[in-house]
């Protein structure tokens, strides 16, 4: 019997606009248990938390960028513990942070099998080259999504900016494949 569509959050990646310059040396020093920083190789400090677990990018500007949560409200705990962590250190941060969510990467399952030969002739927007890579590449436009799929049925969506524009990803992709009648059930369950 087939599965409904299925998805989950991979990957959510924020920028955050401090709006104060941070002195990155002696940041450095102070989060030496939680940070690393050689300006030589790259111009930001990385400052990693456990809980929850993502990396944040922070650079003297004050801009942020925090990759790794699961969720947005993974991406809030995160600047609120760092905005904190910042405080401690003296830095003055007299407004809001501003967060804006650059990314959200999620896997899904569709449930059945795709024809990817069969997808790539009548799906407008999609790359298949299976010589180069296992996947179709298709170029959805609302939302506006990459999402690579593969013939087991499994999927990547990327550039999202919410939940919500996975989910409709997922159903929408899942609708068109099933209309263009290129899904398949896996051989167990036929």
């Amino acid at each position: 019997m087939r599965r409904k569509p299925s998805y989950k959050i991979e990957n959510v990646v924020a920028s955050v606009n401090l709006f104060t310059k941070l002195d990155l040396e002696r940041l450095a020093i102070a989060f030496s248990d939680k940070g690393e920083y050689d300006p030589k190789k790259f111009p930001g400090m990385v400052f990693r938390l456990s809980k929850p677990k993502v990396a944040i990018l922070m650079f003297s500007s004050g801009k942020l960028v925090v990759t790794g949560a699961k969720s947005l409200a993974q991406i809030n705990m995160a600047v609120k513990r760092v905005v904190k962590e910042l405080k401690k250190q003296g830095v003055k941060i007299e407004r809001s942070p501003d967060i804006k969510i650059q990314n959200v990467v999620a896997s899904a399952n569709l449930g059945v099998e795709v024809n990817l030969e069969a997808a790539a002739e009548v799906l407008e927007n999609s790359m298949y080259e299976p010589e180069q890579f296992p996947g179709l590449i298709y170029r959805m436009d609302d939302p506006k999504v990459v999402l690579l799929i593969f013939s087991s049925g499994k999927l990547v969506c990327t550039g999202a900016k919410n939940e919500d524009d996975v989910k409709r990803a997922v159903d929408n992709i899942y609708r068109l494949l099933k209309e263009l009648k290129v899904l398949y059930l896996p051989e167990e369950a036929r």
